[in-house]
């Protein structure tokens, strides 16, 4: 360890510090020592981590040497106990009158990054220091309980209020532990993180969720996600006491946004449906109980409780004030265009006034709706959805999260509200239509479309104001991609005296940047509105990829603009042979929309890179997407890095129009005062984005890599004037493409000459590494990232979405149904012949038998066509996609095949997505369903399985293709009656199997099209051998090769 003295303070080092990071860390101890907020810019790979922990934790220890140094000094009445050394020397971090009297009044440190997963990276970090403070991390429910019981619940709602009931009634015994072991050395005294905690929990029998609220309160130093820090809500539930604290918001360039959301809400239709609903079922059973205790009554027995302790009137009430909220949405008048119309920010205590929802009856509306829904949730038998009642409950309490002061009747904040806010409504476009509903109540705008209610914050600096208004005593925000800083801190709307925006540590020869505008072709590479699609700019930069691969050892990086332009793109080359050139050389990853495969395929992506038979391979992602947030590729993982454009917010999207009048409005009213305007930050968000993606290559003082900005518009001093300053005084434009490559593989050879190799890892395609595949960023030796990586092992919703759950709750099932892979083993055939085979079969899926790459690159392609597929139905219509596999362009397909996978993957989901428990039941309902065709029996049984949770409506809708012809009209109607979405039943889909193989085979000849052929110069490429003087070893390896 080195010790530093910086500012007067005395800080251990785990090494002898770059000169930024020394600049770093003076920053951070001026804030604390001066009780100001800054806003500290570093590039990745600075080690701005370690700064902080190190620096913060420094200035802690020494404020606690000045309230020892006054202690002593007050016993010794003026004697020095040290005659070389005088008291006055301890410790100076704060003035005698800032000095607190006790040690617990020493400032808490509460340290908040994006995501957990974040947060294990930086609890490694503290690991690696002499500083041991005590540590607190805080997380979901979700994450860390272990009572068996509760985690088997499907909904999160459920998990919550299971968990409170059995808190109440003490019969957790992992939580009637908790007090007895917060005591426990192993428990108060270790540095452990989410992962730690849980296995800590095990350990000792006791719940880590509630321990970690326990621990909370000793902590020197507590994490969390942003989120829990800056929504008033959950800052609420986890009863955090921020006055006089440190607050510090790592990875803070996503902090506007997350300020901004959990400001602001849409409540749809189908929320107050639901929350409708829920309602209608609790005053059903409690009319039932009314009547069940007359007739007792009568005959003196006892009398009946449902347990829910509310009179029928007053649940009555609750649904009254559904029916008004949502007839006041409903009467809103909207113009013929289509636009919806925008109000006032106050314009929401008028509306809800409307259903006497005010600051008066808030109180009172949050209590009921908290009882109904630990009732609904303590239910045994069939389930009933409490989402929209636990919506209702945030909505209202991000309406009034204003307290009116004390002694005032009537309190409306309408100045900061209007100033802030904006009340948007629109027609409901969404495929979740209200659910028909034809009690005596039923609103008679209920069979209309419904409107959309969006209450939306335009300003992050009012939740930032929340904060201040805690009393915290300093803020830091900090990130490697925040510049320009004098815009970031106009968006924020508080002071931040101290600034820094550091340099890199890496030296000219580690980076290369270059701007090409044009492609080998001579095509204009652009991804503005009016060309991205254009075939000129597609086949264009398929061209240019084409050749970058060639010429950049192991790892490339593509970055889109947007997920339509990925797809659109790569359905390009795969048609074009773009797709089958760039992976000759280096096989494509894609990533997916959501979290269902993301891990397998970063793991056989990693795989790729490593294997000694590989030239490398190309992962293509998404700006704003999870790659180019929180995931390193340093050394071989990411040698480059390709910007195919500039990743602006839709311009016409109404939330995105009303920021930039509300900056622009902001502006006019300045009054002197700097403030952005629209254009200049909507012109940022796309710098911003673009800036994290760079990012992503150089990760640490040893790294390398070139980056390409392929965009005509980055041409532009002013796109140009947005990149980080790091980057600016590398960039040349080069309107040659045959330039590009020869300085390229200039570029390469020279690196690798100069740099040290970087560590080896295994190259077993199946080897999932103990070692995070980046170096560290601080000391350059690698960091552990299993516990990162991993950290949805426990989390059950995480876990099943990636073994086949995609994010948004969508399964993968209808992913492979057109390409799947030919199997060694017999397919079933029918759907019950596949739920025999399924149960049957211990060792796995069949996709765990195949090699990593193969299984990513099908993986990859898969989860990008159910994406689109996934999304073009929800925008209405079942349309398909076209992607051709380069691997299974040749394969005669088998007819009888997508049944068989249909099938197969159909079971497969469905067991990873229910319990073992729910699975029998399905089985069981199958089963029955064979024997007997008893249709309403299956409907029944399947909607009570698949209802619960509004994620797995899906699933419902799925089954369609199993149901018997005879009834496939029937579960159309339930589902349209049940999910809001139907089936997409058509009349020709209730004929036998033959008549529908009849129509298929006419329909197949007409659609039966000669296919278009292309000539081979029209998709030509730079020959590396011939035009680069065979350039390096790199250039061939990927010509004449066994795959790995």
């Amino acid at each position: 360890m080195t010790k530093i003295t910086l500012n007067g303070i005395t800080v251990d080092f785990p090494f002898q510090p770059y000169r930024c990071q020394e600049e770093y860390m003076t920053k951070v101890l001026e804030c604390l020592q001066k009780k100001v907020n800054g806003i500290l810019e570093s590039p990745t790979g600075t080690g701005k981590t370690l700064c902080l922990l190190c620096a913060t934790l420094a200035w802690r220890e020494h404020f606690k040497d000045t309230i020892s140094a006054r202690k002593i000094a007050q016993r010794m009445s003026g004697v020095e106990l040290f005659p070389d050394r005088p008291m006055s020397s301890w410790g100076d971090a704060a003035k005698d009158a800032e000095i607190p009297a006790y040690y617990t009044d020493v400032p808490k440190i509460i340290y908040a990054s994006r995501t957990h997963s974040q947060l294990t990276q930086v609890i490694s970090e503290l690991k690696s220091t002499v500083y041991r403070p005590k540590v607190c991390v805080l997380g979901s429910r979700e994450q860390l309980c272990i009572n068996p019981e509760v985690k088997r619940q499907e909904s999160n709602h459920i998990q919550i209020h299971m968990c409170r009931m059995k808190v109440m009634a003490r019969t957790c015994h992992f939580y009637n532990n908790v007090e007895e072991k917060s005591t426990e050395k192993e428990l108060t005294n270790s540095i452990l993180d989410i992962e730690d905690l849980v296995k800590n929990g095990n350990k000792h029998r006791v719940c880590p969720y509630y321990l970690s609220r326990s621990l909370k309160q000793q902590a020197d130093i507590i994490f969390m996600p942003y989120n829990y820090l800056l929504d008033s809500k959950s800052r609420r539930s986890h009863n955090l006491d921020l006055k006089g604290t440190v607050v510090i918001l790592d990875e803070a360039h996503n902090v506007e946004k997350l300020c901004e959301e959990s400001s602001s809400f849409d409540l749809t239709p189908y929320d107050l449906a639901s929350a409708m609903d829920a309602i209608n079922v609790v005053l059903e059973e409690q009319a039932k109980v009314v009547q069940q205790n007359e007739i007792h009554a009568e005959f003196n027995m006892e009398f009946a409780s449902s347990g829910l302790n509310m009179e029928l009137e007053d649940i009555a009430k609750i649904k009254r004030i559904l029916l008004q909220l949502e007839n006041a949405i409903d009467a809103v008048q909207l113009p013929d265009n289509g636009n919806g119309v925008t109000k006032e920010g106050s314009y929401i205590f008028d509306l809800f006034a409307e259903a006497q929802i005010t600051f008066q009856t808030k109180t009172s509306l949050l209590e009921s709706l908290e009882q109904i829904e630990q009732f609904l949730s303590g239910r045994t038998g069939i389930f009933t959805n409490i989402a929209g009642l636990h919506k209702l409950s945030d909505i209202i309490q991000i309406v009034f999260s204003i307290d009116p002061p004390e002694g005032t009747s009537s309190f409306m904040p309408v100045q900061s509200i209007s100033k802030y806010y904006k009340v948007h409504i629109h027609m409901d476009t969404s495929n979740q239509k209200k659910k028909q509903r034809t009690d005596l109540w039923s609103s008679s705008v209920t069979k209309k479309e419904g409107k959309v209610l969006s209450y939306w914050c335009f300003s992050p600096g009012y939740s930032m104001h929340e904060l201040v208004r805690q009393g915290v005593r300093t803020i830091i925000l900090t990130s490697g991609t925040l510049s320009p800083l004098s815009s970031f801190t106009m968006e924020m709307q508080i002071p931040f005296p101290v600034c820094l925006e550091n340099p890199h540590v890496i030296d000219k020869h580690q980076i290369w940047v270059g701007i090409i505008p044009k492609g080998p072709d001579g095509g204009l590479l652009s991804s503005t509105y009016e060309k991205r699609f254009s075939v000129e700019c597609l086949s264009s930069l398929g061209k240019t990829i084409g050749n970058l691969v060639r010429i950049i050892p192991h790892g490339l990086l593509v970055f889109f603009p947007s997920y339509p332009v990925m797809d659109k793109s790569l359905e390009y080359w795969r048609e074009h042979d773009f797709a089958k050139r760039i992976e000759e050389v280096k096989p494509m990853f894609v990533e997916p929309r959501s979290k269902g495969t993301f891990t397998e395929i970063m793991d056989a992506y990693y795989d790729k890179i490593v294997c000694p038979k590989s030239s490398g391979a190309t992962f293509l992602a998404v700006c704003r997407g999870k790659a180019s947030e929180g995931l390193d590729f340093a050394d071989m993982n990411g040698r480059g890095v390709v910007i195919t454009g500039l990743p602006f917010p839709p311009r016409m999207e109404p939330r995105v129009v009303l920021k930039m009048q509300f900056l622009d409005e902001m502006k006019r009213q300045g009054s002197g005062a700097q403030h952005l305007s629209g254009r200049e930050w909507y012109r940022q968000q796309a710098s911003r984005a673009v800036n994290q993606a760079i990012g992503r290559v150089i990760r640490h003082r040893q790294d390398y890599g070139a980056i390409f900005l392929c965009d005509h518009r980055f041409v532009n001093n002013d796109v140009r004037s947005q990149l980080p300053s790091w980057v600016r005084p590398y960039v040349k434009i080069y309107n040659n493409f045959g330039h590009v490559v020869r300085e390229v593989s200039q570029f390469f050879r020279i690196a690798q000459k100069i740099m040290p190799p970087p560590p080896t890892r295994s190259s077993c395609p199946n080897t999932i590494w103990e070692e995070d595949p980046t170096s560290s960023t601080s000391s350059g030796q690698p960091l552990s990232w299993t516990k990162a990586k991993n950290l949805d092992d426990h989390v059950p919703s995480l876990k099943r979405k990636r073994m086949g759950l995609l994010g948004d709750g969508a399964t993968s099932l209808c992913v492979e149904y057109d390409q799947e892979l030919i199997a060694s083993r017999r397919q079933p055939i029918g759907l019950l012949d596949a739920l025999e085979h399924n149960e049957k079969s211990s060792e796995g899926t069949e996709d765990d038998r195949l090699p990593g790459e193969e299984k990513a690159k099908r993986l990859s392609t898969l989860s990008l066509q159910y994406e689109k597929r996934l999304t073009d139905e929800q925008k209405g219509g079942r349309k398909k996609i076209k992607i051709v596999n380069s691997l299974q362009a040749d394969k005669v397909a088998d007819p009888a095949e997508p049944k068989k996978t249909r099938a197969t993957l159909f079971i497969a989901t469905v067991k990873q997505a229910l319990s073992q428990l729910h699975y029998d039941l399905f089985s069981k309902a199958l089963q029955q369903y064979k024997r007997t065709d008893d249709f309403q029996a299956m409907l029944s049984q399947m909607s009570s399985l698949f209802m619960e949770d509004q994620k797995k409506h899906i699933l419902l809708r799925e089954f369609y293709q199993f149901v018997r012809p005879q009834h496939k009209k029937q579960f159309d109607e339930a589902c349209c009656s049940l999910t809001g979405v139907g089936c997409g039943y058509k009349p020709e889909h209730s004929l036998l199997r033959e008549e529908r193989e009849v129509l298929a085979k006419k329909a197949g000849e007409k659609q039966c099209l000669p296919k278009t052929t292309f000539s081979e110069g029209s998709s030509s490429q730079l020959n590396s051998q011939l035009h680069l003087n065979k350039g390096g070893s790199h250039l061939t390896s990927g010509l004449n090769r066994t795959d790995c």
